[in-house]
């Protein structure tokens, strides 16, 4: 097994340990009001909104939203631009958008907090962080028909998804039969794989959620550790879901174990790229897990209405159909989705809380990191 140096995941168990003293100055130490919390002038924008529903609803928020005029939203997403620019075309709102990647988003929102200069309005961002960023009382209740319309593993405490990452296997068609690949992960363990198959070095929250799955499915824990052994000793460890994906396409590697649906559907759509991860005739490996991704509006936003108003064209019919032509699987159902008809298993929440730690050992033991 090739290794490499361990990055993302080190960073992530670092930033829970800095954020759980971040509650000081900023909006996590103000008590009172609903659920302990004081009311501010995002909040009570909040509470009139969230007390209105239907034409009433609409039009007071977008009366409100737009004599606010400008949104300010943090966000991880790359096919979230194009929400943005498509909210601005629909209402007289200017939005300053930052993106970085994930985790370094969480940090800026935390240090923000922690110094008592919180200037955001929206924050989205993946499952672990959005969890994290709740724990420490960033969010405030967002109510509406749209939450509503999601499923149910898109309605999170604090925030809400607006799409799932989708953690399927991948392979080059070039290279690999469809007709050899196995229905399940774990057959991968199995010597015939032995360097054809990838691992991603930082998949801690992927790794928990398939060996949840097989323990849950009667495996015991020795059966899943030998399982995991197996598989490790006939993989190489790549960084990155873009840079697999790249890697697959261009036939460097045979066999990704975890990768993102959207890379390869897109590659495949859009570029021709000889990727797939379900078989011609039907039929994909197992088991194939989604995570959230989406957004929750700040208690102290400068700008509540529109932050409100944000969240509800991002999971509206214009926001929703934008990111699924970009090969993204919405949290609002849809017949035409890219895993119609796929079973799927959620992130386990716990994952992203208390027991982070013992699944980020155990996978770092497994790649070498």
């Amino acid at each position: 097994m090739k290794k490499r140096m361990r990055t993302g995941a080190a960073g992530m168990a670092a930033a829970a340990l800095l954020l759980t003293g971040c509650g000081g100055a900023g909006v996590a130490g103000v008590a009172g009001g609903e659920g302990g919390e004081e009311e501010t002038s995002a909040t009570a924008v909040y509470d009139e909104i969230n007390a209105l529903s239907g034409q009433e609803r609409t039009d007071r928020l977008v009366e409100l939203a737009q004599e606010e005029g400008e949104l300010t939203i943090y966000h991880s997403n790359t096919d979230l631009g194009a929400v943005i620019e498509a909210f601005e075309e629909t209402y007289d709102i200017t939005v300053d958008a930052t993106r970085g990647n994930s985790e370094t988003v969480l940090q800026k929102v935390m240090s923000e907090n922690s110094a008592g200069s919180l200037g955001v309005d929206v924050l989205e961002n993946p499952f672990k962080e959005n969890v994290i960023a709740n724990q420490q009382g960033l969010f405030y209740a967002y109510e509406s028909e749209f939450r509503d319309a999601v499923v149910d593993e898109a309605r999170m405490d604090g925030w809400t998804a607006n799409y799932f990452n989708v953690f399927v296997v991948g392979w080059n068609a070039d290279n690999v039969d469809a007709e050899e690949i196995p229905s399940e992960i774990k057959d991968f363990a199995e010597s015939t794989w032995d360097g054809r198959v990838a691992l991603e070095m930082n998949d801690t929250d992927w790794f928990a959620a398939v060996s949840k799955h097989y323990l849950d499915q009667g495996m015991s824990e020795a059966e899943v550790d030998g399982m995991w052994a197996g598989i490790a000793e006939n993989a190489s460890v790549e960084k990155g879901h873009s840079a697999m994906g790249d890697m697959l396409a261009a036939g460097k590697l045979q066999i990704a174990l975890s990768i993102y649906q959207h890379t390869l559907d897109g590659a495949s759509e859009e570029l021709g790229a000889p990727v797939q991860w379900k078989r011609e005739g039907g039929g994909h490996v197992g088991p194939v897990v989604i995570s959230p991704t989406g957004a929750g509006v700040l208690k102290a936003a400068e700008h509540p209405a529109a932050a409100m108003l944000f969240m509800d064209f991002m999971l509206g019919e214009q926001g929703q159909q934008i990111m699924h032509d970009n090969f993204r699987v919405g949290s609002v159902p849809r017949e035409d989705s890219w895993i119609a008809g796929v079973e799927t298993i959620p992130m386990p929440l716990e994952v992203a809380t208390e027991d982070f730690e013992y699944w980020d050992d155990k996978y770092r033991e497994l790649v070498g990191g």
